[in-house]
């Protein structure tokens, strides 16, 4: 199938602008209403409900990955793409149950704010900053090769130029929505991709299973069929079957995003926009509903794309499948050239480009966050105003669009549902265990702290750098070179358990006990509430 060319790009241009124009006038509006104070910048105002949270938490963890990525795995491996789908989802069990009311009262606008309650600040801070500001940038680097992959379909798939001025216009857009709007523009526009995103998946949705009857068993067959890989394709162990290693690396991932999303500082940072612990619950609550419905709907996504434009197609568009639902919703129009397949292409590019945008919007805000609030206040905190802290966080913002733009121009041919992967692994390594001992601990200490991030972080990128992701394979970021060492492609089954040895080597041999009156203080604080911001 040949990318879509003319009325195609036409009508999704014309969209993406609505978009962004519509995106752009609700930052306006709210910078005109901002007052400049940390808290409006960081969590806007503490003002939205549970139902606006959730919805907000969804557009914010439905992703490029969530959109693109995982049904293009689904359709080029089948079975083994759905541990995307179900990793993404059961991930949300560990935030509702262990995180999302505890962190809303133990903290201000950061991760570092729940582990600084009890613990010597400066540290600490600069430890869990680190490490959130990582995070942040290997997640918007795969939202970066989403909207790559995107306009590279969209102009005939050979156009590296648009893709490199794709990255900058989206790094540009995100740098505007969180400098000028902050926290409330942010989530207003994660609200409205949330509403686009869903809708767009469930008329998908409906269209392919209208085009098999109803009847799901035809789906799975056709899709086996046009596969190349007949029945293996519906059971395990095609992309990650076969020899030990590969085996490894299949656990290694469904543990990094399995304890990920309670490590990511642009979903924790969003518990802190609703006035109550209880509103964080329930705002967990509806984000649950949501995201399970639409991860459901992957699936059937992914299969029948798999079935209806062939495995072949999508590979050839895309070796890493980025392109899978661009090309279904094209088909299911009518094809190229037909007036619906140009609409329907075109709408669901649109929601694509939205998606990324917000998701993107949402990260650097709270990457922003943690240079100016946890690296720049630490530093400077006996002198630091409040006015001067947003400041560097608007600036902060300039520098990590910066980062990702260039990160993601090298990983422009890496599925974005694996990318997503590895920023998982990293925060499951580094922010969950020191997150975890925190709440839960009272012996952990200063030193328990600060060594549970760097010895969860510093392996897990360093893994990543020595692993087939960066060199030795022709998928590899840097095909031509090898020096790959750690055969997993997937650092989770060593990082994650590292993070936790470190956090409990640093307190066993610290030289000075916790504090067992500040752990009183903030267990009471956790599970009542009282003194919470």
């Amino acid at each position: 199938m040949t990318a879509p060319i003319g009325d195609h790009q036409t009508l999704a241009l014309v969209l993406f602008s609505f978009f962004v124009a519509v995106t752009l006038g609700i930052t306006t509006w709210v910078s005109r209403h901002r007052h400049g104070s940390p808290e409006e910048f960081y969590a806007g105002g503490r003002l939205f409900s549970p139902m606006e949270n959730g919805f907000a938490i969804a557009g914010d963890y439905m992703s490029a990955a969530s959109f693109l990525g995982i049904a293009g795995l689904i359709a080029l491996f089948g079975y083994d793409g759905l541990l995307y789908s179900v990793g993404f989802l059961v991930a949300w069990l560990v935030v509702l149950f262990l995180v999302a009311e505890l962190v809303r009262n133990c903290g201000r606008f950061t991760l570092a704010d729940v582990v600084a309650a009890r613990m010597s600040e400066r540290p600490v801070r600069i430890a869990a900053g680190t490490s959130s500001v990582t995070v942040s940038v290997l997640y918007l680097v795969a939202q970066m090769v989403g909207a790559g992959s995107l306009v590279a379909l969209l102009l005939g798939g050979t156009s590296g130029a648009a893709q490199t001025w794709t990255m900058v216009g989206v790094g540009a857009l995100m740098v505007i929505y969180v400098s000028m709007g902050g926290m409330r523009a942010t989530t207003w526009i994660q609200i409205v991709k949330a509403v686009l995103l869903m809708g767009g998946a469930i008329a998908l949705t409906v269209l392919v299973l209208v085009r098999f009857h109803g009847d799901f068993n035809h789906l799975l067959n056709t899709a086996a069929d046009r596969s190349g890989h007949g029945k293996d394709f519906l059971s395990p162990g095609l992309r990650y079957g076969g020899d030990l290693v590969a085996r490894f690396d299949f656990i290694s991932l469904g543990l990094a995003l399995v304890l990920g999303t309670a490590g990511l500082p642009h979903i924790l940072s969003r518990f802190y926009t609703v006035p109550t612990a209880r509103a964080a619950r329930r705002s967990v609550v509806w984000a649950i509903g949501l995201i399970g419905s639409f991860y459901l709907m992957t699936i059937v996504l992914g299969f029948g794309a798999a079935a209806i434009v062939g495995s072949d197609a999508v590979r050839q568009s895309n070796p890493s499948g980025n392109t899978a639902v661009s090309l279904l919703s094209l088909d299911l129009g009518g094809g190229a050239g037909s007036t619906g397949g140009t609409v329907l292409f075109a709408i669901v590019a649109a929601i694509a480009f939205a998606t990324i945008l917000a998701v993107v919007a949402g990260i650097t805000l709270a990457s922003s966050a943690s240079v100016a609030h946890d690296l720049y206040a630490s530093l400077k905190r006996k002198h630091a105003k409040p006015h001067s802290e947003v400041a560097v966080a608007r600036l902060a913002a300039v520098g990590i669009g910066v980062v990702a733009i260039v990160l993601g121009l090298l990983a422009r041919d890496l599925n974005v549902a694996f990318l997503v992967g590895l920023a998982f692994a990293v925060a499951a390594s580094s922010n969950l265990p020191v997150l975890l001992y925190s709440l839960f601990w009272r012996n952990f200490t200063t030193r328990g702290a600060v060594w549970s991030v760097y010895g969860g972080l510093v392996p897990a990128v360093l893994l990543v750098v020595l692993s087939p992701v960066v060199s030795g394979s022709p998928e590899s970021i840097f095909p031509g070179v090898d020096f790959h060492l750690f055969p997993l492609q997937n650092p989770g089954l060593v990082s994650i358990p590292l993070g936790f040895l470190a956090g409990w080597l640093g307190t066993v041999t610290s030289p000075e006990p916790a504090d067992r009156a500040k752990h009183a203080e903030t267990e009471v604080r956790s599970l009542t509430g009282a003194g919470a911001a």
